[in-house]
């Protein structure tokens, strides 16, 4: 399978199962459009000469012979090569549910997940964390999220679990990476220096404009949250420097012209940038739909040239969902589970509840243990480790399924009420940002080549 595709004045191919991807002259495109290659029959419209079209399909051929054009999909092959049983990487750690936010689209239900306003114990925190290196099989490298409604609102906890997991680190072999997400309402000084020192990633929550943000991300007493939090992210970042960070942001219905928001934050100084599409009730106000795909995509566009207008400059920025490995990506078990949830990945509530990620929390269908006991939902979790972009019938003809793993499993439940049957809206957005983020690669290089 090939997909081509073109922008502006660039002519891609990629290769669905080797993840080749060719920048191409329109003559080539025009042949791989028309599957020319496959057919050996011309269009009766065709407007190249014999001689130049005959070049072209040699250079086609030659592609094909090194299995970097219309190679055999093999990944199925590569099952036997997967883990026989799952083995934990990561962590969710579920420190708070509690939240000093409102924010109305909030999947987490702003904070409780649908139960109790809690925090998590120090004791509860070091079970997870000896949790996770029990089920860590021969992994040295591990990952921890400090996770909420807002982590902050139990500092102290996180505090306790990164020196506990240091401990750990002393005597089991194993490194944890720690992570934590935040609002932003309780960073001081103190706070940031903190994290700075012992966080390898953070990520900052903030919307966008003053006016998109405070729409929907309200304290609780209904005010807005933008002047709020500006101030301390930005210190955050300007402490944090070039170590991992970055600002993830919501957009939805109401801010459709989200390019404005994530070039805004870009202004502000931020340079790792993410901004995510709402995924929510299709009642809701602020629910994204098919019909706004024309807009979305037009701001994605908007986005890609002015990011390439500021490439090289001190005004460049990064945004998550354009950065593109073109040297060959992940390995095959990646492409194929994807994020690994409820198999490499978990979620672990104040209460030590197990689930197979933070979206499916406070869903008791989906529960999959405790601390104290286990797994008790075995075949709960074997449904996850066997979710793979392989089982997913409708992926099968979708030239990004290797590159988005079958998407989110739980955005499929909650919108199609099977994890075999993909969030679509999702679908279409990934592949538009797909494609820009191979334009966006081609440009810079022709940039810096120039």
């Amino acid at each position: 399978m090939i997909h081509c595709f073109n922008h502006k004045d660039v002519y891609c191919v990629m290769d669905v199962a080797s993840g080749a991807i060719h920048v191409v002259d329109p003559l080539v495109y025009d042949l791989l459009i028309e599957e020319v290659p496959l057919t050996g029959k011309l269009p009766e419209d065709w407007s190249y000469s014999k001689e130049e079209t005959e070049e072209a399909l040699e250079e086609i051929a030659l592609l094909r012979e090194r299995g970097q054009l219309y190679s055999e999909d093999k990944m199925e092959s590569l099952r036997k090569e997967f883990p026989l049983a799952p083995v934990i990487k990561a962590m969710c750690l579920h420190v708070s549910h509690d939240c000093n936010l409102r924010c109305k689209y909030c999947f987490a239900s702003q904070g409780d997940f649908k139960g109790h306003r809690e925090v998590m114990t120090l004791e509860t925190g070091k079970k997870a964390l000896d949790f996770l290196v029990e089920h860590s099989g021969q992994r040295r490298n591990l990952e921890v999220d400090f996770f909420g409604g807002e982590p902050l609102m139990n500092m102290e906890v996180v505090k306790g679990l990164v020196a506990y997991g240091r401990e750990i680190e002393k005597t089991k072999n194993k490194k944890f990476r720690f992570t934590l997400t935040t609002n932003g309402m309780l960073l001081d000084e103190k706070t940031s220096d903190y994290l700075n020192e012992v966080m390898d990633n953070v990520v900052l929550s903030i919307d966008g404009r003053p006016s998109t943000n405070d729409a929907l991300r309200k304290t609780i007493s209904g005010d807005g949250s933008y002047d709020i939090i500006l101030p301390k992210l930005k210190y955050f970042s300007q402490i944090r420097g070039d170590k991992p960070h970055y600002i993830r942001g919501t957009y939805t219905g109401l801010s459709l012209d989200f390019s404005e928001d994530l070039i805004h934050l870009a202004q502000e100084g931020f340079t790792s940038l993410s901004m995510e599409p709402v995924v929510c009730d299709p009642s809701e106000v602020y629910a994204l739909k098919e019909e706004d795909l024309p807009t979305i995509y037009a701001e994605y566009d908007k986005l890609a040239e002015y990011m390439l207008e500021t490439y090289g400059t001190e005004k460049e920025f990064d945004f998550f969902h354009f950065a593109l490995d073109l040297s060959g990506g992940p390995c095959a078990i990646k492409k194929s589970m994807g994020c690994g949830a409820g198999s490499e990945y978990i979620a672990v509530t104040p209460f030590g509840e197990l689930y197979p990620c933070h979206q499916f929390v406070g869903n008791e269908a989906f529960k999959l243990g405790d601390l104290d006991n286990g797994f008790t939902q075995k075949s709960k979790r074997e449904e996850f480790f066997h979710l793979s972009v392989l089982d997913k019938e409708i992926c099968q003809d979708c030239w990004a399924k290797y590159h988005c793993s079958g998407g989110c499993h739980a955005n499929a439940w909650h919108h199609q009420g099977d994890m075999k049957i993909p969030y679509e809206l999702g679908c279409h957005m990934m592949r538009k940002r797909l494609e820009l983020a191979i334009y966006l690669a081609v440009k810079k290089r022709e940039k810096s080549e120039n």
